[in-house]
């Protein structure tokens, strides 16, 4: 399976699996088991199925966004892509638009994922005590990136950050700045 799955990551598909599971009779659904509160997923739904299938599916490069790319880069803007999708997938994304060049060595510090990212440039900090900010979506004055010797090399070298989660983007953000 992951095989398959990097095969199809390498051409820029995404991948969902298909399965069953057979059920005996009221097994399954939202009063079939006691469970924490805020749990999303039910225990019946943790394992045991059988995989039918794993298909790839392609958000198709709007044929404008290579050009737009090309554009930005002679005029000195630098274009980062920063997706959910996973490192293999988005290195792939990014070569059909042209952000990162087919044969361009990639380095660690190129293309990473959300979570290596905001560990290497230390994540949002105050700017008195250097405690760790909590990102909530407010803006602070208050706050820096922890380690900006680090976001210096991001700012010259990254071009691709993979599975990102809204915090990733907002250090991002605040580290360009």
């Amino acid at each position: 399976m992951e095989s398959i799955i990097s095969k199809y990551a390498k051409k820029a598909l995404r991948t969902i699996a298909f399965g069953y599971k057979d059920l005996k009779k009221n097994e399954g659904g939202p009063n079939h088991e006691n469970r924490p509160v805020g749990t999303k997923i039910y225990e019946i739904e943790e394992g045991g199925f059988t995989l039918i299938c794993i298909a790839g599916i392609k958000d198709i490069i709007r044929k404008e966004v290579p050009d737009a790319v090309k554009m930005c880069n002679s005029a000195g803007i630098r274009v980062r892509m920063v997706t959910g999708d996973n490192l293999t997938t988005a290195i792939a994304i990014a070569k059909e638009c042209g952000i990162l060049v087919e044969g361009e060595e990639l380095d660690k510090y190129t293309a990473m994922e959300g979570p290596e990212f905001a560990k290497f440039v230390g994540g949002l900090v105050d700017k008195k005590t250097k405690e760790p900010v909590e990102i909530m979506g407010k803006k602070s004055e208050a706050e820096e990136i922890g380690d900006i010797e680090n976001m210096k090399i991001i700012r010259s070298k990254l071009k691709v950050l993979a599975r990102s989660r809204p915090n990733d983007k907002y250090i991002m953000v605040s580290g360009l700045k």
